[in-house]
């Protein structure tokens, strides 16, 4: 940096710390009526040792979620709020249609103890329920992992396994397809039905679709937003011979009767064509 560049930089903070000087002193002149508010400097998809997160264009990230790193995500997956995937000393492979659950962590081992290499890779079609962790482990296809389960290094999960809720599976174990295992530490205790497996495969549709409505409420601009609240409250009613009276809460009936072509408005979850404002 040159002799400009060090003056600049002495000047902007300088200028900076007049700025926050000023702003604390308001802070205490107001007294009482001081509200703090807080910059959230939160990042959904960081990158980090010049490794960049390679995300599909139809997956969902929720907006509290950490995508650090080596990390792929494949089409249709969703990583829900408060879940971290840290690729940093590793990589981390996200299949598709796999469903990563809130505050769920995936994590990675450079290598075990005798060096062997220990990525983290979930396959297709795979639930990891609330606050999992799961590190240097492969979970294949069609896979299930309960909330609160943690899985540790060399892990194996095979198609159609489930582990049980609060397990865990200690390192280097193999939980054979079609079986359920649980217990700290995690034992096989039976094996599958069918219905079972298909509610594994039920369990990630069902998670793809509403994965599809909180991505297009989570994308809706300020004036979307400020526009369906105005709706909601214009066209709000009581219906007194529902429960939801009795409770207090309104209902949001839309007159669709009077709707003309005067005005038009597309929301991303649903559409309502030609709405209108009557007086």
């Amino acid at each position: 940096m040159g002799s400009l560049g060090r003056a600049v930089y002495t000047l902007g903070n300088l200028i900076r710390a007049t700025g926050q000087a000023m702003d604390r002193l308001g802070f205490q002149l107001q007294g009482s009526y001081y509200i703090p508010e807080q910059i959230s400097r939160h990042r959904t998809i960081m990158d980090i040792f010049e490794k960049s997160p390679v995300v599909d264009k139809d997956a969902f990230i929720a907006p509290s979620a950490s995508v650090i790193g080596d990390v792929q995500v494949g089409r249709g997956s969703s990583i829900w709020y408060g879940s971290v995937l840290r690729g940093d000393v590793n990589s981390i492979s996200v299949g598709s249609g796999t469903n990563i659950q809130d505050n769920s962590l995936v994590h990675v081992a450079k290598s075990n103890i005798s060096g062997k290499v220990l990525p983290t890779i979930i396959g297709d079609n795979v639930t990891i329920g609330h606050g999992a962790v799961i590190h240097g482990c492969t979970i294949e296809d069609e896979a299930f992992v309960g909330m609160g389960a943690t899985l540790l290094d060399g892990v194996f999960v095979e198609k159609h396994a489930m582990v049980a809720a609060g397990s865990l599976v200690r390192q280097n174990t193999r939980v054979p397809v079609g079986e359920v295992w649980a217990g700290n530490p995690a034992k096989f205790l039976r094996k599958l039905t069918d219905e079972e497996i298909a509610f594994i495969s039920q369990a990630a549709t069902n998670y793809i679709n509403l994965a599809k409505v909180h991505a297009a409420e989570n994308s809706k601009s300020f004036d979307e937003i400020e526009l369906e609240k105005m709706l909601r409250k214009k066209f709000a009613k009581r219906d007194e011979e529902s429960q939801v009276f009795r409770l207090g809460i309104l209902r949001v009936i839309f007159p669709l009767s009077k709707f003309d072509r005067s005005f038009t408005l597309v929301p991303r979850c649903m559409t309502y064509l030609a709405i209108t404002f009557p007086p």
